[in-house]
């Protein structure tokens, strides 16, 4: 399945996962340097789905806040 997920890294918040409207929203504590937003984004969304990280891809949007994750359940 895919979602659209919006990104808010370095957030005081994180890490929260809020599902509005069909998309996700996710408060990172994790600046988006050199990559680690992304481990981050990944790492919340595998825990809040319930599956392995392996099964969690960024299909669009590596260096963008709007992103297309794809999770194979």
């Amino acid at each position: 399945m895919r979602h659209t997920v919006h990104v808010k890294p370095g957030s005081r918040k994180g890490p929260l996962v809020i599902d509005s409207d069909g998309t996700l929203t996710v408060f990172l504590r994790e600046r988006a340097v050199e990559g680690a937003a992304n481990d981050g984004l990944v790492r919340v969304l595998a825990e809040h789905f319930g599956v392995a990280s392996s099964r969690i891809t960024i299909v669009r949007g590596h260096a963008a806040r709007v992103k297309l994750v794809e999770i194979d359940a």
